[in-house]
């Protein structure tokens, strides 16, 4: 098993993170094997004792010479991969397949007759598909290696005096580590001091519910479970704040101990592995039945037994598929590479193919939908006086204007309510310097933008955190939506200060008499309107705020100062993808944890809204029962001011009238709701790391965009291997019908057992793989979602099969049957036989390029994997006709070149009949336009 570094890699899928919602088993028992561990229990020791050890200091950090220092002598914090598979173990795994083994047992009866090539032939195919497999099968481990460096855990510490964030594979023992809720844990750490923090460790412990932690020590005794001071790597935060000491990483930590436990686990096959399995059983049965068949046949017709028993043979093993499997690797791969490309980090296989199904995609709007660039805007303060902000971005550029006219002095209001948010903050402006020539963020972009405001209207940062430090807080929460931090002034008494969504904030205003109450809700609905995100800011004077209390003891005591909108473009990108979303077939709904008019303002302006689409908000959506919102979810187009519950819940009514659902989150709490999404979408860069374990992709740059670029990668790739699996049937099929009618009309046999072998080989050897290869068609998104249960032979293939096969049927064996009545001699017969039959594969191999679209249309060079494909084949079968050692091999004749045009001209019959197949397609669907758009002209 690939085990992640950091994130739970206890429950995860092969080279993927874990699933979230897992059944647990039972508590791991600690082995740590660390020497430094055993020496220190660092939970029984004092916090201060030890830093001491490990040479740290918990206001500054490491230096960045001790950090190297460490580095050098600990390694990296990175459990060690497991020993690369030699080549000749992965050579083997290729031939695990019961279609292999019906090539092995025909090579074994090919040699026990004596026809010692026919049997090198047949292992020849077999050698040769897995020697593509086993380099395919390094390709594709390759790629997921650089796919787990794209999204690898970052963590938050301090170095040299100041907040960084580093890769966790950086961590060394004695850095100090920031945590917050949403936060994974990098390394074993003891902590330092806490707030409200609770971890979830029951990836390591098996303890299902988060487990509250303190900075206490506690006796040496203590078992793992118990240590309430420690933090282990592999867990993660789900509420509060710390800072922590990282005591051990890499292998010393507690799960690298046990990790070694876990490295023999294989990856769960996808559901398209599934049922390729399940079709290869089949196709076994049909080889076995078409091996009786002709030897039926050919005995009753008289043929001499070894004759009718090779080529029974050549017929059984045509049938088999045997590059399929390899096929449909390369096409994943290939999808996921190319998804990666354009910033979807692919972490669960069974979601590539999913992509090309979803139905729904349930969109977060902040960052998502819209930049992420917030910008406070506009103000509102008690007495109804409304203020506005110039400027955007970071820099605190920008004017504040009441009514037009600047601000005149200081307004003792307006201080008030940003020296507020300035306290009751955790986001850090950080200046131009070094190499950054622009103001940049530590934090969260919301709270930032309220930094950026204060600054602008003069309130200096830094004095005003330090002469009200923070004693207490109530860290913020998704399902209050607020957030609350104690302060002790310079003349002693405390102030609380609490900043959230206004409906929340104001539940806890009491001193402001209901007019003022009643004015600031609609205020906030105006702003709202105006497509502004909405914070409301309040205070409690001289009250000792107590963490663990909660919010409930803030009820009627809080003051309000005031509220600020902040503005967050939509993204430009987003109108088209949402345009392309419809298109497809995919109904975008917006989730979000703004204000309702927020988020219809946003999404109309999208084109998410639509005539008779409306939004429902997360106390409507509590007061509808599972029968009410199924009948309501075709008119919901915005879901606003919803807790992680909810969204859980919209997803499986979503899911359970029969859509195929994507949801994106980034919070902790987000995990269960992309957790049981059939795709489950984390944003890359505001994402917690909690968020990105539970999803199945993981997008760098945040952007609807990128999802939706997602789901079409993932058409093409299903749609790649409808193609290959078309063509493979294409080419069996004919093989057995020119045969079978040979042996009915009692004609001698056209092709010999070792031919039919040969054209196996160059058409999927040289075809099969490079067909998946094909870049997108450029119709997907212009396409249905594919069924869920959709069929690898469906009706529109079974119908192109039906119209190609009879084609290249009678291309062929009527060739033969006119050669032989004009007494051309066998052998040249049966070689023209043979290459018109190779011919034939080559123009369909063209033909399973689209569906509808024209070869000449579409541009043979566009793929040029199977144009490479094809002229080694055409090389390979000239090598065949001419040169005499494979004359001699493969019972051929060299052609008379002049005699070649002929035999091209009646394959490309096959092109010509699909082609004209194609123009009624298209002359279908232009008609079905034409008659749409014929009424709405009238």
């Amino acid at each position: 098993m690939r085990l992640s570094q950091y994130s739970f890699s206890l429950v995860r899928e092969c080279r993927c993170y874990c699933t979230v919602g897992r059944r647990r088993g039972p508590p791991v028992r600690s082995v740590n094997a660390s020497q430094s561990t055993q020496a220190h229990p660092w939970h029984a020791l004092e916090s201060g004792i030890a830093m001491e050890r490990l040479s740290s200091d918990a206001t500054t950090g490491l230096s960045s010479q001790a950090v190297a220092r460490r580095l050098l002598e600990h390694g990296p914090n990175a459990l060690p991969e497991p020993a690369q598979r030699a080549f000749f173990i992965v050579l083997l795994r290729q031939f695990q397949s019961p279609l292999i083994d019906i090539l092995f047992v025909a090579a074994a009866l090919a040699a026990a007759m004596g026809h010692w090539g026919d049997a090198a032939v047949i292992l020849g195919v077999v050698l040769a598909n897995a020697l593509i497999g086993t380099y395919q099968e390094g390709r594709a481990e390759r790629s997921m290696a650089a796919l787990r460096k794209l999204s690898t855990l970052q963590v938050r510490v301090l170095r040299d005096g100041g907040e960084q964030a580093v890769a966790a594979r950086d961590l060394v023992p004695g850095d100090i580590l920031l945590l917050a809720a949403g936060d994974a844990v990098g390394a074993d750490a003891r902590l330092i001091d806490a707030a409200a923090l609770a971890v979830a460790e029951a990836t390591l412990t098996g303890e299902s519910v988060p487990v509250s932690k303190n900075a206490a020590a506690l006796p040496e005794a203590t078992g793992l479970a118990d240590r309430r001071n420690m933090v282990f790597s592999g867990t993660y935060i789900s509420a509060g704040r710390a800072r922590a000491l990282v005591t051990a990483t890499g292998i010393h930590t507690e799960v690298g101990a046990i990790a070694r436990l876990t490295e023999g686990a294989e990856e769960p096959k996808t559901p398209l592995e599934v049922r390729i399995t399940q079709f290869g059983r089949y196709l076994v049965i049909a080889a076995i039945g078409l091996f009786v068949a002709v030897m039926v046949l050919g005995l009753a017709r008289g043929l001499p037994f070894s004759e009718v028993l090779m080529v029974a043979i050549s017929q059984m093993v045509s049938v088999i598929p045997e590059g399929l499997p390899v096929a449909m690797t390369i096409a994943l791969a290939v999808g996921m590479r190319r998804m990666a490309a354009r910033g979807a980090i692919i972490r669960r296989l069974s979601a590539v193919e999913t992509l090309g199904a979803i139905t729904v995609i349930c969109s977060d709007k902040t960052g998502t939908l819209t930049r992420n660039e917030m910008t406070v805007s506009a103000l509102w303060l008690l007495g109804g006086r409304v203020i506005d902000i110039a400027g955007v971005g970071y820099a605190p550029q920008g004017d504040l204007t009441e009514s037009g006219a600047a601000l005149a002095g200081a307004d003792p209001q307006l201080m008030a309510l940003l020296e507020a948010v300035v306290l009751c903050n955790d986001a850090e402006l950080l200046p131009p310097g070094g190499e950054t020539t622009q103001w940049t963020v530590l934090g969260d972009p919301t709270e930032a933008a309220l930094l950026v405001a204060a600054n602008k209207a003069g309130v200096e940062i830094g004095d005003v955190r330090r002469n009200c430090p923070r004693v207490a807080e109530v860290p913020f929460d998704s399902d209050t939506k607020m957030m609350a931090t104690s302060h002790r002034s310079v003349a002693g008494p405390c102030t609380v200060y609490i900043k959230g969504a206004p409906e929340a904030v104001l539940r806890l205003c009491g001193g402001d008499g209901q007019a003022a109450l009643h004015a600031a809700h609609a205020a906030a609905d105006e702003m709202a309107g105006r497509a502004l995100r909405v914070l409301a800011v309040a205070s409690i004077d001289n009250y000792r705020l107590e963490s663990a209390a909660g919010f409930d003891q803030l009820a009627g005591r809080a003051t309000l100062l005031g509220m600020l909108g902040q503005i967050d473009p939509p993204r430009e990108e987003v109108k088209v993808a949402v345009s392309a979303c419809r298109a497809a077939g995919i109904r975008p709904i917006m989730v979000t944890g703004d204000h309702k008019l927020t988020g219809m303002a946003i999404a109309r302006a999208l084109g998410i809204v639509q005539d008779g689409d409306r939004g429902v908000d997360g106390a409507e959506l509590e007061r509808m029962n599972d029968a009410e919102l199924l009948e309501g979810l075709d008119n919901i187009a915005v879901f606003a001011r919803v807790h992680p519950a909810q969204k859980l819940r919209i997803v499986e009514a979503l899911q359970a009238r029969g859509d195929v659902v994507a949801m994106t989150g980034d919070g902790v709490n987000d995990a269960p709701a992309l957790a049981r999404a059939d795709v489950g979408v984390a944003m890359g860069i505001t994402g917690t790391e909690v968020a990105k374990s539970a999803a199945k992709i993981v997008i760098t740059d945040d952007n609807f965009a990128t999802i939706v670029g997602a789901v079409e990668q993932g058409r093409v790739v299903y749609r790649n291997l409808k193609k290959v699996i078309l063509f493979l049937f294409v080419t069996s099929i004919d093989e057995v019908l020119v045969l079978l009618l040979a042996l009915l009309a009692g004609f001698p046999l056209p092709l010999a057992a070792v031919q039919i072998l040969w054209i196996n080989i160059v058409t999927e050897s040289t075809l099969t793989v490079n067909l998946v290869m094909d870049p997108p068609d450029g119709d997907e998104m212009r396409r249905a979602p594919i069924p869920r249960n959709d069929r690898l032979l469906d009706n529109a293939m079974l119908w192109r099969i039906a119209m190609l096969t009879p084609m290249a049927v009678a291309a062929t064996f009527g060739w033969f049957v006119w050669r032989q009545s004009n007494g051309v001699p066998y052998d040249l017969v049966r070689t023209e036989t043979f290459t018109i039959l190779a011919l034939c594969q080559w123009f369909n191999a063209l033909n399973c390029q689209s569906a509808s679209r024209s070869v000449l249309q579409f541009g043979i060079l566009r793929n040029r994997w199977l144009i490479g494909g094809l002229a080694l084949s055409i090389v390979l079968h000239a090598g065949v006709l001419y040169w005499p050692p494979l004359n001699a091999l493969f019972h051929t004749l060299p052609i008379p070149p002049a005699n070649l045009l002929p035999l091209v001209a009646l394959a490309s019959s096959v092109l010509w009949v699909e082609e004209l197949r194609k123009w009624g397609v298209r002359l279908r669907r232009n008609g079905s336009a034409l008659r749409k758009i014929l009424p709405a002209a009238s």
